[in-house]
């Protein structure tokens, strides 16, 4: 057993036990983190690093993102994290997403954004297709970290800058009210966050199942640099029927009839297009979507084709592959679920893969309602 007492013990090491910890460090505090793996590993740093605010579900979810954004931006400078890219620009191959993107301007969402002409959106973007675009929409609104340096930064800075502890390789037995028993030994504790991203069996799966969640596999590529530099990270009409500040508009319907008539397998496997570019010019491209309790780990080279496709649509032929990989999240009908499970224990999962987007807001809400510092980011 640590011979300290802790004011909280955080359960999971990925972005969103990390917000968890801020949050409470912030409040002043005694954190601990435990989490199974010895370096951070899941989720968290296997996606694109893209703090999504423009297409977040309208209401809560795009408000949480905003104050996500928003803290992102404050502290990635204290931690030694680089924010390497800023904005979205959303490229609009056909008519209907073109009138879907104006229709999204008119709504608060589009606050600060502004449509782009096909001229503007060929020059804008460098080495679009010259016979795609049916213009474009940029926004300021979003910004794009290096996930598999910053994350550990992340953690690197909490220790430093807030004191909080950090056991790592500690796999969780138990949680119950003011205990954490772990594989080193119990830890005690006035409350407990658990964040356990996708396992979805080791603590509360009764709680868990009630949420009818799923695990998303999805499919990453790293290319090479291209030779030119994006201006933000590019998205495409794909994106528009899965990002819901789009897709839960009535125009979302022509495009989504549209997409199915012209690209029905790459909406069979949940494709869409995120394209991102680090400093040293390589872009992570990605990902396509699929659903099970236990998603096989086998990528399929046809659904990389398929992703390849799209941004071959967009920005004319890719360069060389330099890395595959697979992630995985926790996915369910809604954006997270909060569970007390038991008096002074918080359940927490962002269940829609919005973990980066969405996990600093969120953790201030849970934060701030466990210690009566209420935040409510609800439309």
């Amino acid at each position: 057993m640590l011979q300290e007492k802790f004011d909280l013990a955080v359960v999971g090491a990925g972005i969103v036990g990390l917000a968890h910890a801020l949050a409470a460090a912030r409040l002043g505090k005694r954190v601990v983190v435990i989490d199974r793996d010895a370096q951070a590993n899941g989720a968290s740093v296997r996606n694109f690093g893209f703090v999504t605010v423009t297409g977040q579900a309208r209401g809560r979810t795009w408000n949480l993102a905003r104050r996500s954004r928003d803290v992102w931006a404050e502290i990635a400078p204290q931690a030694g994290i680089a924010i390497e890219q800023r904005g979205l620009t959303m490229v609009a191959r056909r008519p209907e997403s073109h009138a879907l993107l104006a229709a999204f301007l008119r709504t608060e969402m589009g606050e600060g954004c502004r449509l782009l002409s096909t001229a503007e959106a060929r020059t804008h973007v460098p080495g679009a297709a010259q016979d795609a675009p049916a213009g474009a929409l940029f926004s300021p609104h979003d910004l794009r970290v290096d996930s598999p340096t910053a994350i550990p930064r992340l953690a690197a800075w909490l220790e430093a800058a807030f004191g909080v502890t950090f056991l790592r390789d500690t796999a969780v037995r138990e949680v119950t009210t003011g205990r954490v028993t772990t594989s080193r030994g119990r830890i005690d504790c006035e409350a407990v966050v658990v964040c356990p991203g996708d396992d979805l069996s080791t603590l509360y799966p009764d709680q868990i199942a009630a949420h009818a969640v799923q695990r998303c596999r999805l499919q990453m590529l790293r290319l090479a640099d291209p030779g030119f530099r994006l201006p933000s990270a590019v998205m495409s009409d794909l994106g528009l029927v899965r990002y819901l500040g789009y897709a839960d508009l009535p125009e979302a319907a022509a495009v989504r009839a549209r997409l199915q008539a012209e690209q029905a397998e790459h909406l069979a496997h949940g494709v869409h297009l995120i394209v991102v570019q680090g400093l040293d010019g390589s872009l992570v491209v990605g990902d396509s979507h699929h659903y099970a309790q236990t998603p096989d780990p086998f990528a399929m080279e046809a659904v990389d084709a398929l992703i390849l496709d799209e941004y071959a649509r967009v920005l004319g032929p890719p360069p060389a592959v330099l890395q595959r990989w697979t992630g995985t999240y926790a996915s369910s009908a809604v954006h997270s679920f909060i569970e007390t499970p038991e008096p002074g224990v918080r359940l927490v999962i962002v269940t829609s893969g919005t973990g980066a987007s969405t996990s600093f807001g969120l953790a201030e809400e849970v934060i701030g309602e466990l210690y009566g510092v209420q935040k409510d980011f609800a439309a």
